[in-house]
């Protein structure tokens, strides 16, 4: 039998990736690259090991979701994703081979075992995606919230478990899982907000049904202008603020953190905050097309969170409401 994807506890530092490790952290850094250009920008800024890490959460994910947002009839997806269930069963039992034809369970399986990592948070995607395949609804914020946290206040908390937290013995350290979701929650609002028109188009409302009817939205997105009578705009705005209060909070997770991992959240989040704004100020262009930031202000957050700077902002901000 070839050799598993060993490593030491997670209390001492592993020795250097082997190659076929290496190869299939390289596959898994492709797929980011390719596929997930935010994401892509920030873990940039980890040193190489939380890098492939990262890499390997992200391809993960992203062949749970490319399940869900496919063509295949339901009881396939529902096959397929019960199969990756299993998958990820054989990475916590420590049964991937090194030369594994999969390559992003090799190197999944090697990140867990060099970082902390609660795989069980890709259960909780993989559940979050069932409910896409289910075609489920949600009538109130509540209601969404649970999604959410499937879908991205888990990736949140599996993220966290490659960060790790730099001042452990802090006075909030133990609400960084916490302050991790929430800030997971924020992105999948503010992704929700830019998606609605693409959503829809697959049949697929996320807003909560509460909501579209108080803005008079119900008959959903499905052209780039709506009912007469509606308050488009409105509902934009309400959920802008939402998304908002969810950032102040989640943002206190950025002085837990190391330099370089504060940057990579701080990036991330920072490129997500700039959207928001954008959508706040014109919310009809959600409804034309996907709104993104162009490359040279994806930079700038980039540097501004290697500056350290919405770190130390929060850290006082947080010190200001203890005293």
């Amino acid at each position: 039998m070839s050799p598993t994807v060993e490593g030491p506890t997670h209390a001492s530092a592993p020795g250097a990736p082997s190659a076929p490790v290496l190869a299939a952290y390289s596959y898994c850094e492709a797929v980011t690259g390719a596929q997930a250009r935010n994401f892509a920008y920030g873990i940039r800024l980890l040193p190489a090991d939380k890098r492939q890490a990262m890499s390997a959460l992200y391809a993960f994910s992203r062949r749970v979701d490319d399940i869900g947002d496919g063509t295949l009839p339901p009881e396939v997806k529902l096959a397929r994703l019960e199969e990756t269930r299993s998958l990820l069963g054989r990475i916590r039992a420590e049964r991937i081979d090194e030369d594994d034809t999969d390559p992003v369970a090799v190197a999944l399986a090697h990140a867990a075992r060099r970082f902390p990592i609660p795989l069980e948070g890709l259960d909780e995607l993989i559940d979050g995606v069932l409910m896409d395949v289910r075609g489920e609804t949600y009538e109130t914020w509540d209601d969404l919230k649970v999604y959410c946290r499937c879908v991205a206040g888990a990736i949140g908390r599996l993220s966290l478990g490659v960060f790790g937290t730099a001042n452990a013995g802090g006075p909030d350290a133990a609400r960084a899982g916490e302050y991790a979701d929430t800030l997971g929650l924020a992105l999948q609002l503010t992704n929700i907000l830019r998606d609605v028109r693409e959503d829809a188009a697959n049949g697929r409302t996320y807003l909560p049904a509460e909501d579209l009817a108080k803005f008079g939205c119900s008959e959903g997105f499905h052209s780039d202008r709506m009912p007469a009578g509606s308050d488009f705009a409105g509902l934009v705005h309400h959920e802008v603020r939402r998304a908002r209060a969810l950032f102040v909070e989640g943002y206190r997770l950025l002085p837990m953190l190391d330099r370089r991992s504060g940057a990579c959240v701080a990036a991330m989040a920072g490129i997500y905050r700039r959207l928001l704004d954008r959508i706040e100020r014109e919310p009809e262009a959600v409804l034309r097309g996907r709104v993104s930031l162009p490359p040279h202000e994806k930079a700038y957050v980039a540097v501004r969170g290697l500056s350290g700077l919405d770190a130390r902002t929060i850290a006082r901000q947080s010190a200001r409401r203890r005293f």
